[in-house]
C-alpha cells in the first residue's frame, strides 16, 4: 500500500482542475479534436489522484505535500 503523498490543498486543486479539464474536453466543444483527448486524459489523471491522494510521480521524485 503506498502512503499518501498529497496534502488537502493538492487534493482540492487536482480533484478540480481534473473536473475542468474533463468538462473542456467531453463536452465544452471549445477546443480543437486532438486537444480534447489531451484535456480528457489529463482530467481522469489529476481527478484520480486527487481521489486517491497519491501521486506515482511524486513518488519517484520523493516529493510529498502532505505536512508531518
Amino acid at each position: 500500500m503506498l502512503n499518501a503523498n498529497e496534502g488537502p490543498l493538492d487534493r482540492a486543486l487536482r480533484i478540480s482542475g481534473g473536473v475542468i479539464l474533463l468538462w473542456l474536453g467531453l463536452f465544452s466543444g471549445l477546443i480543437a479534436a486532438p486537444t480534447t483527448l489531451v484535456a480528457t486524459g489529463l482530467g481522469v489523471v489529476l481527478f484520480g489522484t486527487g481521489l486517491v491522494g497519491v501521486c506515482p510521480l511524486y513518488n519517484v521524485l520523493g516529493f510529498t505535500t502532505v505536512s508531518r
